[in-house]
């Protein structure tokens, strides 16, 4: 390991090179730009390319959804949801291969794919969303690849919160955290025959995490940032995602039924309820760390 890593990025002697991007990190990350103006532009650039690196697998999967809507052969002999299925393993497979992903990585988008794929089974038996074409990989009426897109957004936690090195300020006891968590799983399932309480889930979560921080550091320093709105951001980014993978036929809600239109922006809460489902997962595995 060269001076350089060691300087910019000590956690490098801990994972010893586990991804080709943490050397790319560091050797960022240790370049010394002028004060002032150029140094704001070099962190807003930084930000951006980690930003895009923990959206990797999320990315490439919305490039698949959208390569197949608009190229895939409509009388191929292999269906399209089972190209999509093999295409999300070949992804997974090769940014495993290339070490541009670790396997810790990996086991939390399992982890995603897991829970994911029992809300897809419930949810589209109730009728709240359909896969309207056919497949042979699927399980019931889910096609397998819908895991990998909730395993997307566990891949972007999980990554973003070791690149940007989060620290947290009053963060609150990670038993409360997992009470609430398991509290919107059950509210997703049960709603349609209880009443639904996201409106008191909303109340708890503030209640929680009002005074909580998440402090991400883009290059030198790390920047606050409040946690509930950082989620908020995560979520409206998920719902333009979906609404790109409504788009390209995916799958559909029952309003797209005759002809494709936008996604509620009622979506945007549920979203904002599975963030912290997500998140609270992924602290199972990343301890959150006071901020110093």
């Amino acid at each position: 390991m060269s001076e350089i890593e060691e300087r910019a990025a000590p956690e490098l002697k801990a994972i010893n090179g586990a991804t080709r991007f943490a050397r790319i990190r560091a050797r960022l990350e240790a370049a010394q730009p002028t004060r002032g103006p150029a140094a704001w532009l070099y962190e807003f650039l930084l930000f951006g390319f980690k930003q895009g690196w923990a959206c990797l697998f999320g990315a490439l999967m919305l490039a698949l959804l959208l390569g197949t809507h608009f190229f895939y052969p409509k009388d191929a002999l292999l269906a399209r949801y089972d190209f999509l299925t093999l295409g999300a393993l070949a992804i997974q497979g090769g940014m495993l291969l290339f070490r541009l992903e670790s396997w810790r990585e990996a086991k939390v988008i399992a982890i995603f794919h897991v829970v994911g794929t029992v809300m897809e089974l419930f949810k589209t038996n109730v009728g709240s969303w359909q896969y309207p074409e056919a497949g042979v990989l699927h399980i019931g009426a889910v096609p397998l690849f819908s895991g990998f897109m909730y395993a997307a957004v566990g891949s972007y936690i999980a990554r973003v919160w070791r690149i940007f090195d989060f620290r947290y300020t009053y963060y609150p006891p990670r038993w409360a955290t997992v009470l609430l968590a398991i509290a919107i799983y059950v509210n997703f399932f049960a709603h349609h025959w209880l009443p639904d309480i996201r409106i008191a889930l909303f109340a708890v979560t503030i209640a929680l995490f009002w005074r909580t921080f998440v402090w991400f550091r883009p290059f030198r320093a790390h920047r606050p940032m409040p946690l509930l709105v950082g989620w908020l951001l995560v979520a409206l980014f998920i719902w333009f995602a979906e609404n790109i993978g409504t788009f390209a036929r995916a799958w559909t809600y029952p309003n797209q039924k005759d002809g494709w239109e936008m996604v509620s922006i009622a979506k945007l809460g549920s979203w904002y309820l599975l963030m912290i489902i997500s998140f609270v997962l992924v602290s199972l595995l990343h301890k959150p760390e006071e901020k110093a």
